[in-house]
């Protein structure tokens, strides 16, 4: 842990990713990726809804909506993020964070329509970009994939233009 926050430290954080990434590699080899896992669990959850339409996608008809390793692996992110946001100090239920109430207000309607439309493109973005920050930006990155390096360029561009409308004066 870092001294004085309580928040875990980034380089052991970066460390334990990357014995991951090798250990999946090593154990199954299989890049360290949630993309795919993603899009199976929306397949999943077509089913729910509409079986015969998901099954009428080109996508699904290759990749079969299952609960496999990498749909357990965002299972296991969301308790990893919870465990360190506790055992860190940082956890807090907080619907409207901080850092948004002061750049952009307390609309919670806002906040949420926000992040749905955030999180809807990012997800067309990465399976445009043939997989996600994890993918390209580990498990590419570890095996010199040029693509996964400009991926990741455009990964850190795309932060650092977000950080600057969230962070500007």
């Amino acid at each position: 842990m870092e001294s004085g926050s309580g928040a875990w430290s980034p380089y052991l954080v970066g460390t334990l990713i990357g014995l991951l990434s090798m250990a999946t590699f090593y154990f199954s080899n299989k890049p360290l990726s949630v993309s795919t896992a993603y899009a199976r669990l929306a397949g999943l959850v077509g089913n729910l809804f509409s079986r015969s339409h998901r099954e009428s996608l080109k996508y699904y008809q290759e990749t079969k909506p299952k609960i496999e390793w990498g749909v357990m692996l965002v299972f296991g992110m969301l308790l990893g993020a919870c465990i360190a946001a506790v055992t860190g100090g940082e956890f807090t239920a907080a619907w409207v964070p901080h850092l948004w109430e002061h750049r952009f207000g307390p609309d919670l309607a806002l906040r949420l329509g926000t992040a749905f439309v955030g999180g809807a493109i990012t997800a067309y973005g990465a399976r445009l970009a043939g997989g996600c920050t994890s993918g390209h930006g580990i498990s590419g990155a570890l095996q010199l994939s040029v693509s996964s390096w400009i991926a990741l360029a455009c990964f850190f561009a795309g932060a650092v233009a977000t950080a600057h409308l969230l962070y500007r004066p």
